[in-house]
């Protein structure tokens, strides 16, 4: 089965910052060759995340002040004596969403409902540029 990997770089805005990337993974897999299949969204970092949500900015300040109040960043956390860079909240919070996210590919598109994008969110205390590690798989 054919396998195309792709990379995008994303910025992140410091401490939940939301960003809608539908729009380059669509693109890349319309560039590609593959028209049936998946792919594969993957983050490369430990404070950052992917997943699907409505994007529009009263979800984007529901979701920052759900975490805040789940996982407040000015906590005290362990892994702060490892690194002194005090961001064991964002580590925490990224675990919690996750790396990676499978989308299917149907006549090149992707199978995403009418209200669903496809986010990255930066947790980092500081503002990131993130690579993204697209795999596309499946027939031409």
């Amino acid at each position: 089965m054919p396998v195309e990997t792709r990379e995008i770089s994303v910025v992140g805005k410091k401490d939940c910052g939301i960003v809608d990337i539908t729009g380059m993974i669509s693109e890349e897999v319309r560039k590609s060759k593959i028209r049936n299949g998946t792919v594969t969204v993957f983050c490369i970092g430990s404070t950052g995340a992917i997943t699907t949500m409505e994007f529009e900015p009263n979800l984007s300040k529901d979701v920052s002040e759900i975490l805040d109040n789940l996982i407040p960043l000015d906590k005290d956390y362990h892994h702060h004596e490892t690194w002194g860079d005090y961001n064991g909240g964002s580590h925490v919070r990224a675990l919690l969403v996750g790396p990676s996210l499978t989308v299917p590919i149907v006549e090149k598109r992707l199978t995403l409902g009418t209200w669903q994008q496809i986010v990255y969110i930066n947790f980092d205390r500081i503002e990131k540029i993130r690579k993204i590690v697209l795999q596309i798989i499946g027939e031409f």
